[in-house]
């Protein structure tokens, strides 16, 4: 079991089937299980993306750091609502910014956010890194380095890491783990290799598993064997 995780989830994978907008089933999924752990005494952070609202990439006719502002906002939509549904569970939680906005939470300060885990409180962190040119994948492996996460849990809508993708291809095979090296020259889609690198320099290992897989999120966590496996 591992003591402090830091779960990162895609604003595409709180759409759920609809693609677009939060699906209130798959976030009660998701919180369940998130509620599960806190109560087994894992110090938990959530970074989560704005996929499901705007990605940067949308804008392909506007500047860049516009596009990339806009979706940093939209992470923080869903991190209101993770809130909302974790706080129902009877559970605190903070959502911390790392653009500035304090009417509606507060903003990323490394040590409140370690403090927030000595007071058993889950810390949502919104915005990525707070900084255009960079995606929230690299947001989350930032994270995970300052706040010394154990692992790096990345929920995907697959079971894991395959050589291609697996629903265009019946024969993609699933590796059970592997190198972050191998991540890199391979080509394969996990992370963008701003975040690979950053993990691979702090020694962070990655677990790539189903969001929808029974417990998966759980499994992950008390280090069962589940999905892939990077270090």
């Amino acid at each position: 079991m591992y003591k402090r995780i830091l779960l990162k989830i895609s604003g595409e994978a709180l759409a759920g089937e609809k693609g677009v907008g939060i699906d209130p089933e798959t976030v009660k999924h998701v919180v369940s299980q998130l509620v599960s752990l806190h109560r087994r005494g894992i110090e938990i952070a959530v970074v989560v993306g704005g996929g499901n609202f705007w990605r940067g990439r949308q804008g392909t006719d506007m500047d860049r750091v516009t596009a990339d502002h806009m979706g940093m906002l939209a992470t923080i939509m869903n991190a209101l609502a993770l809130q909302d549904a974790i706080e129902k569970e009877g559970v605190q939680s903070r959502v911390q910014t790392a653009l500035s906005i304090p009417a509606v939470a507060e903003p990323y300060i490394l040590r409140k956010a370690l403090k927030h885990f000595e007071c058993k409180r889950i810390v949502i962190f919104a915005c990525g890194t707070g900084n255009p040119y960079f995606s929230t994948d690299s947001g989350a492996a930032l994270r995970a380095a300052e706040i010394k996460a154990d692992v790096l849990l990345m929920a995907k809508n697959v079971d894991g890491l395959y050589d291609s993708d697996p629903k265009t291809n019946p024969k993609a095979k699933k590796f059970d783990k592997i190198s972050y090296m191998d991540v890199i020259n391979k080509e394969l889609h996990l992370m963008d290799i701003t975040s690979i690198t950053m993990c691979m320099e702090n020694n962070i290992p990655i677990i790539a598993f189903g969001l929808n897989s029974e417990q998966g999120l759980i499994k992950a966590a008390m280090g069962e064997k589940v999905g892939t496996i990077i270090s």
